[in-house]
């Protein structure tokens, strides 16, 4: 994402610390909700796995991944560090590992919409994320800051949760589309999933080397409605 504004950079470096500085937060934020979500749910479902390693915890520290992070920086989308899960400590078997999954990305979207609350009441009036309006951050008030700062929340919460529905291995929609799945088809599903990391990587990496994101086009149309029902428009 940051590589977009590097003209920024150039000609305006104040204006790129208060981007980059509203983007780390942003990712911080919603990282730190999302694996949360995930530990405090297999926690209450009866495996303390992650509670034993301190995941329990809204202490950005414990969940940030550096690679999930940096590719959150560079490219608008990424992970934080797994949250350890034991299926079979879990209650309600395979229904308890697919509320696990879910979680993160649900959390995330709880997280948008009601930090876009005062985006869509008009409480702070909010300018989107354009060039100009990231300039005029430097002679704003605090009020723009904070709409500012909403704003960006909003959408990386909401990057967040719709890249980990993907139905990939490891993000969350391979587990959550896995307790769906009828049991006579799940071998054949896990089996596909086997390959889940090789092809997430390879379309991570085919990003940076042609100048069209799969990815993001994929992940793209879903944000942006969401964001516009959050937001209001």
């Amino acid at each position: 994402m940051l590589l977009r504004y590097l003209d920024l950079l150039q000609h305006d470096p104040a204006s790129y610390l208060i981007l980059v500085g509203l983007t780390v937060l942003s990712v911080v934020i919603a990282v730190t909700i999302h694996e949360f979500s995930h530990a405090a749910i297999a926690s209450v479902l009866g495996d303390h796995t992650a509670r034993h390693q301190g995941r329990v915890s809204l202490n950005p520290v414990r969940h940030l991944d550096p690679a999930g992070s940096l590719l959150f920086l560079v490219a608008g989308f990424g992970w934080g560090k797994p949250v350890p899960v034991n299926p079979y400590r879990l209650a309600h078997g395979g229904v308890g590992e697919t509320m696990v999954s879910a979680a993160g990305p649900l959390s995330n979207l709880a997280t948008a919409f009601l930090m876009a609350v005062p985006i869509k009441l008009r409480m702070v009036e909010y300018y989107g994320f354009g060039l100009a309006s990231i300039m005029n951050l430097r002679s704003g008030d605090m009020g723009d800051f904070l709409a500012a700062t909403l704003g960006m929340t909003v959408l990386f919460n909401l990057v967040l949760a719709v890249f980990n529905l993907i139905p990939l291995a490891p993000l969350d929609g391979s587990r959550v589309l896995g307790g769906l799945i009828p049991s006579q088809r799940r071998e054949s599903y896990e089996r596909f999933q086997r390959f889940g990391p090789v092809v997430l990587v390879g379309l991570i990496m085919l990003d940076f080397l042609i100048d069209f994101s799969i990815l993001g086009t994929i992940i793209s149309r879903p944000v942006n409605l969401l964001f516009s029902l959050a937001v209001g428009g």
